[in-house]
């Protein structure tokens, strides 16, 4: 594990619109299923400020659920409105601001049907307005900027990807017209926050049923892609790899995050098995824990400006005090991560 002298780099101050963070470090949004009926109780604000009095700058919550009929098919993950929601939610944000962190919530439409093109443009228009509302409330109860998830097959992703998007309306179509349906959110979202409020997305190439699946094979697909959403108010993407170290496309050695700052000119989150030494898959497929690796690769690449912001997942399940340990240079104090972590919230 390298030394603490080289991780000045995580730990210099970070600002989008209104949103001022104390460090580079992001909690990465995984989901837990630790709030019974879609509710987060005293628990889960407890486990949120943990991470945050330990010096995580910016905590992206677990996807949170949108008020629509297919949303979510899983009874105990959080929902983003209803009065019980919100009002855990804002004690979660309390919390956190207690603790000196920041916090957003990931917003999420997990696509239960599995098709999108089950959807008329009216049942789309309802899905955009959801959106809008639980970002409204999203500022309303006081968190300090939302993430969108567009990404892992989820239904955002499913409008973007061709092999789930067979729709022949303005909704389908090629790659660039195929982000219409993200356009639409954003620009009410936008609308709903106004002009000040960080927004953020949650992009993969990779997909839940296909790791090596591409949006984009090339960089000119990728700057296609990205251009609309940039142009609809995105302000931050959160790229979506298994290993943030591996180039995205041949030729260089940038990642997706390096690639889409390149591209757009707009801050970017790397994320991908950073501090382990296994990616995350190996988790679900095999049932397998993680051990501590270094971060060196990835403070040259922060250093180099490739990126802006780093999440980190498993290591921050397992270790709430990873961010702090990290800075201190208590480097043989990490806990490995173990499957075991998954399962309850510390």
């Amino acid at each position: 594990m390298t030394n603490s002298t080289s991780v000045q780099a995580l730990f210099q101050p970070f600002s989008v619109k209104n949103m001022n963070l104390s460090n580079r470090i992001v909690m990465a949004p995984m989901t837990r299923q630790f709030s019974p009926g879609g509710v987060p109780g005293p628990d889960v604000a407890a486990y949120y400020r943990r991470r945050a009095e330990n010096g995580v700058g910016l905590i992206v919550t677990e996807g949170t659920v949108i008020e629509h009929p297919d949303s979510s098919n899983q009874e105990n993950v959080p929902h983003i409105y209803g009065d019980k929601a919100l009002n855990g939610w804002a004690n979660v944000v309390a919390e956190v601001h207690k603790a000196g962190g920041r916090i957003i919530p990931q917003i999420w439409h997990m696509g239960a049907r599995g098709h999108v093109g089950d959807y008329t443009e009216k049942d789309v228009a309802a899905i955009v307005d959801a959106f809008a509302q639980a970002a409204s409330e999203a500022k309303r109860i006081g968190f300090d900027g939302i993430e969108l998830h567009g990404a892992h097959q989820y239904l955002i992703d499913q409008f973007f990807w061709d092999q789930t998007n067979p729709r022949a309306d303005r909704y389908g179509g090629d790659m660039v017209e195929r982000t219409r349906f993200a356009v639409e959110v954003i620009e009410a979202c936008r609308r709903a926050v106004g002009p000040d409020f960080p927004i953020v997305l949650r992009f993969s190439q990779w997909k839940s049923s296909d790791y090596t699946a591409k949006l984009a094979s090339t960089p000119a697909e990728l700057e296609q892609f990205l251009a609309p959403l940039t142009d609809a108010g995105v302000d931050v993407f959160h790229c979506s790899t298994r290993r943030f170290w591996e180039p995205e496309f041949e030729g260089s050695d940038l990642n997706l995050a390096g690639w889409t700052k390149k591209l757009t000119g707009k801050p970017t989150i790397t994320v991908g098995s950073v501090g382990l030494d296994s990616e995350f898959t190996k988790l679900f497929a095999e049932g397998k824990g993680a051990g501590v690796s270094n971060i060196n690769g990835l403070i040259e690449k922060l250093e180099q400006g490739e990126f802006d912001l780093v999440a980190i997942g498993r290591a921050l399940l397992a270790d709430p005090a990873w961010a702090s340990k990290i800075r201190d240079g208590r480097i043989d104090e990490l806990t490995p991560f173990s499957p075991d972590a998954v399962k309850t919230l510390y």
